[in-house]
């Protein structure tokens, strides 16, 4: 070979090793930001749109850890965790610590999923009613209903009872309203009406509009604690004392020195046990996901106030994302490092 030819070969050689080196660094660069490249992910969610905000700020956070997120299956609560439970979901960030207690056991509990995170602290529920009869009446607390010349203040229908907006069957409220129904002797003054939830507080909004005494079940976060603002239009209506469907440990169900009935509750993200031992990326980022109530409640009236499709939900995310930057990069790169 000739000494041009032989310069020509090494120096080609040396610009093919030092570009393959380049391109394996940019490689492992990329890997790096997104290790989980590769790996697809089923989130599984309940039906009630209000609820999806949260899992669209997951799901854009597991979009850019590489993750190939399918489409969210949708679900009620006692379905939701049977398909965590057999591997036909791999996640959901709607676990309620005590609400959904039974629901998560009779699935398999510890067994067959895991809990591993918070995303969202101090979860009320309770009972309200507006304020001016409240205070006209000197309504103290539940049990109050059981006199029937209060109750009748509620009737919507001339049956002569009160009726309650009561929770939809499924999301596991309903049966603590029904069980503190019978505990507190009010199934004779009052009436617990389920249905669609949000169609039956529309009506109850109307009422509370048109001047008239409204008694409503609801949560915290929620679009209907920005319409009817507790403490100027409606009021929290404690129960007597605390009672527990059977089974269920005494928990703090007090808040701001009223006792709601319900415990103050914990949303958890809970991933199906043998996803998340296989993919410590995934379940680090779930472990450090966290929203404020009161923002989940800002984010559901502007659905009420028409901003309600899935688009609209998934940009809300995306501005939610950018307005907690920094914690959100945390988690990202907290993720990141789980895969060293």
């Amino acid at each position: 070979m000739k000494l041009a030819n032989l310069k020509k070969s090494v120096v080609a050689s040396l610009v093919a090793s030092v570009f393959g080196t380049i391109l394996c660094s940019a490689a492992y660069a990329a890997d790096a930001n997104k290790p989980g490249a590769g790996v697809s992910i089923t989130p599984i969610f309940p039906t009630i749109a209000e609820e999806r905000f949260r899992g669209e700020v997951v799901i854009a956070g597991l979009k850019e850890l590489g993750y190939d997120v399918k489409q969210p299956k949708e679900t009620d609560y006692p379905a939701m965790f049977l398909a965590l439970s057999y591997g036909d979901a791999d996640f959901t960030v709607h676990e309620w610590e005590h609400l959904h207690e039974a629901f998560y056991d009779k699935a398999g509990g510890d067994d067959v999923m895991v809990k591993v995170g918070q995303i969202m602290k101090g979860v009320l529920q309770g009972y309200l009613i507006d304020k001016k009869t409240a205070d006209a009446y000197h309504i103290k607390d539940l049990s109050d209903l059981k006199k029937p010349e209060i109750a009748k203040l509620f009737d919507s229908n001339g049956d002569g009872k009160a009726d309650l907006t009561g929770c939809n069957p499924g999301w596991g409220c309903e049966i603590m309203v029904e069980h503190h129904m019978k505990a507190y002797g009010l199934e004779p003054t009052v009436v617990d009406n389920r249905g669609s939830y949000f169609a039956l507080m529309a009506d109850t909004i109307a009422r509370f509009q048109q001047g008239k005494p409204v008694l409503f079940f609801t949560w915290v976060p929620q679009w209907i604690s920005s319409v009817l603002v507790e403490g100027r239009d409606v009021v929290w209506l404690p129960v007597p004392y605390t009672d527990l469907p059977e089974g269920k440990e005494s928990k703090d169900t007090f808040y701001e020195g009223k006792n709601l009935g319900f415990p103050v509750d914990t949303i958890n993200a809970v991933m199906n046990k043998e996803f998340a031992e296989k993919n410590p990326v995934a379940r680090k980022f779930l472990s450090e996901v966290s929203i404020s109530t009161a923002d989940e409640s800002a984010q559901n009236l502007k659905m009420q106030q028409g901003e309600k499709s899935l688009a609209d939900i998934k940009r809300h995310a995306a501005e939610w994302i950018k307005a907690h930057q920094e914690s959100y990069d945390s988690w990202l790169k907290d993720a990141r490092a789980a895969a060293k």
